[in-house]
């Protein structure tokens, strides 16, 4: 048992406490009794916290005979959060207009938490009138609804029915319903905390698994943004992450209303509500993001948006992106409740990220080890082993006369040598990743270091595939024009793609080399294909190849670059 739950039996004690002296208190006769105690009995068999709010008021109403009735839940700004009528249908609050939020009479309990009993309400001084279409009201009686000792809400009951006003004992039995009411809510309270707390357990619980399951970036985005956007009911949820070099976010992720109008969109890193999120420790809050000062430069962006939330997805220097969520304007504001655990949430979410890296660097590590220990295996046991084969056999050669013999001995030793050329390049292969080298970088190393670099635009890891002897066979000038290729490729499918993958596909045969990049976005806009691959097109011509771009049976777009490779042995051209 946690130490909530300790301290939350003598409040319960306490509450009960106070109900039973109520109960002594009220002189009432025994039907009214009777009808307060099957009142307290329904509300407390709730236990979603708006149902019990409306159970509340719709008791009160039949406790003390009362026409129209109604709960104010009142905010951190001191003024009605939630408004639940009865007696009053959705066509009448229509006419009416916006549900109040604390002026006047009704504020007059807000301001002053004590029991309010009228005759006529409109004599009282802080009684404003009534709105246009409002239905006509005289008496009153109103009373505060404390929780934990901090008034949560007010209870207003009008037009006594059969009675010009309502008298003492309503009075006695709406303060004795409202003590029950304070349990209640009490016990709902709880029950949602421990629900939300579930829901994000669970959450954080799913967002770990996957990352550890090596399940692509780009879905694990999509799935933070999903659970937290269900978790606090939000009307628009995104995720914006730094574009490296450009002091910019990119707005990666985007669902909800209008998300259209922010997927793929650019903000800058250290202005507006998503640039001071970014460095903001903690939940930024707001309840008016369209009008809050930190938007006054981008208030279009969030038009119709009221209140909303962000927090960094990680800490200090390693903070991989901004997570925000809005609701729409007239809604709620996000609670301190709802606000902590998508903190606590969103942190956990960087920890199995940076978990996941960490697990993927060591994994990749303990290959390149592998690696260099195959490749020091070669060199020290095969190649000497065939060298000193090839030198045997050549100093055979003097003692063999016979022609055919002599032939054949000096194409067993060509053949050594083609073969120690090949382990070579094998090898170095195996050690391209070794920075320290003096070698230039190879092909290989290069195109995988392009697909990394476009991860921070892109907002995922594309998928890399690459078949055949790119090192030893693509000249350095074709691999130039590749790196090229691919990178203005990955950079056009960054800006206008909005995909969730791509895929890239190098394939090199003695004849051709082949590049292909497919991705599932949303396909070429017009304008693009003339300008953005005109160049694709020329290097292309230039290397005696072509330029194709068509769109896969599932969407999106595939361009395939081929190059003709140079047919002469490449075994000792130095390549990049």
């Amino acid at each position: 048992m946690s130490e909530g739950d300790l301290g939350a039996e003598p409040r319960t004690h306490e509450l009960l406490s106070r109900l039973q002296a109520r109960l002594e208190a009220v002189r009432v006769s025994r039907d009214q009794i009777h009808g307060l105690l099957e009142a307290v009995l329904s509300v407390g068999r709730e236990l979603e916290l708006s149902q019990v709010l409306r159970r509340i008021v719709q008791e009160a109403t039949v406790l003390v005979d009362a026409e129209y009735g109604a709960l104010g839940v009142v905010g951190e700004d001191r003024r009605l959060s939630e408004f639940i009528p009865v007696g009053v249908d959705d066509e009448q609050w229509a006419a009416i207009g916006a549900l109040p939020v604390g002026h006047g009479l009704l504020g007059e309990l807000i301001r002053h938490p004590e029991p309010l009993r009228l005759a006529e309400l409109s004599g009282h001084p802080s009684s404003y009138g009534f709105p246009p279409h409002h239905p006509q009201m005289h008496s009153f009686l109103g009373v505060p609804i404390r929780v934990r000792g901090q008034v949560f809400g007010n209870l207003y009951l009008t037009q006594k029915r059969g009675a010009r006003e309502f008298d003492a004992e309503d009075e006695s039995v709406l303060l004795t319903l409202a003590v029950a009411a304070g349990i209640a809510i009490e016990n709902s309270r709880l029950y949602e905390e421990s629900c939300r707390r579930e829901r994000w357990l669970a959450a954080g619980s799913e967002v770990t698994n996957s990352l550890l399951s090596d399940c692509p970036r780009a879905e694990v985005m999509a799935l933070i943004l999903r659970r937290a956007r269900a978790n606090v009911s939000a009307d628009l949820g995104l995720i914006a992450i730094p574009v490296e070099g450009s002091g910019k976010l990119r707005i990666a992720l985007a669902t909800g209303v209008e998300a259209e109008r922010h997927h793929g969109a650019f903000v800058p890193m250290r202005a507006g509500y998503l640039g001071t999120s970014f460095t903001h420790t903690g939940a930024l809050e707001t309840p008016d993001i369209e009008n809050d000062p930190r938007s006054r430069d981008e208030a279009s962006r969030w038009s119709g948006f009221g209140p909303a939330v962000a927090v960094a997805i990680g800490s200090g220097t390693a903070v991989r992106g901004v997570l925000l969520l809005a609701r729409k304007k007239g809604s709620a504001s996000f609670s301190a409740e709802e606000s902590e655990p998508l903190t606590a949430f969103a942190r956990q979410a960087s920890l199995a990220m940076e978990l996941a890296e960490r697990r993927k660097n060591a994994e990749q590590t303990a290959v390149l080890e592998d690696r260099d220990r195959i490749a020091r295996d070669l060199h020290d046991l095969a190649i000497q082993r065939l060298f000193a084969t090839g030198m045997t056999l050549q100093g055979a050669q003097r003692f063999v006369t016979h022609p055919q013999a002599e032939q054949r001995l000096r194409r067993a030793v060509d053949d050594l040598d083609t073969t120690i050329k090949i382990i070579r390049s094998t090898i170095f292969g195996l050690r391209t990743h070794d920075t320290g080298s003096a070698a230039p970088p190879g092909l290989r190393s290069r195109i995988a270091q392009a697909v990394e670099a476009s991860t921070a635009s892109l907002g995922f890891v594309p998928g890399l595939r690459v078949e055949g002897l790119v090192e030893t066979r693509v000249p350095a000038p074709l691999a130039d024009h590749v790196v090229a290729v691919l990178v203005e490729t990955l950079s056009n499918a960054a800006r206008y793609a909005r995909a969730d993958s791509v895929d890239v596909h190098l394939r090199v045969t003695s004849e051709w080399l082949t590049l292909t990049v497919t991705d599932d976005g949303v396909g070429i806009p017009e304008g693009v294909a003339f300008s953005g691959l005109n160049n694709l097109g020329e290097r292309a011509r230039a290397a005696g190849g072509r330029l194709a771009v068509s769109a896969p049976e599932g969407g999106g777009t595939r361009l395939t670059w081929t190059a003709r490779v140079a047919l002469e042995d490449a075994h000792d051209r130095p390549v990049r």
